[in-house]
């Protein structure tokens, strides 16, 4: 695996507001649920990157990923409720352990927030906590 420049590999914060506008935009004018997916991966774990990749390359037009930390990233499924966001979550998390094969799978918990049209003022301290500190699911 390739190391990436410090700070290379991260989005810039502004772009994290862009895609929970742009959610909530959908949601309000065009009646569409969409999930934002918070990936954690543990401290130091050098598969979550290359997971975090993976997800990237196997995402539909409209969906986004935004890298936070190296262990920590934003996943946006645009026009699926929480179980379809789960449904696809698990079919890419079982595409990247067939892919690569490794010894020992990336231990990842998973936190989602369902933004629905009646969602209201939706910020980022708001998404935030409920992805990453409501015991989020472990995979």
């Amino acid at each position: 695996m390739a190391e990436m420049a410090i700070g290379a590999q991260y989005d810039d914060p502004r772009r994290l507001r862009e895609l929970l506008d742009k959610a909530a935009l959908l949601a309000s004018q065009h009646a569409v649920t969409s999930v934002v997916v918070g990936m954690a991966g543990q401290e130091g774990d050098l598969l979550f990157p290359e997971l975090v990749d993976f997800v990237e390359s196997a995402l539909r037009v409209d969906d986004a990923i935004f890298r936070m930390t190296r262990e920590r990233a934003l996943l946006v499924l645009a026009d699926v409720g929480r179980e379809r966001a789960a449904e696809i979550v698990e079919r890419l998390m079982d595409g990247f352990r067939e892919r690569f094969g490794a010894a020992q799978d990336p231990e990842v918990s998973l936190g989602y927030f369902e933004v629905t049209p009646d969602t209201q003022g939706l910020s980022v301290k708001e998404v935030l906590p409920a992805l990453f500190l409501s015991g989020a699911a472990s995979h």
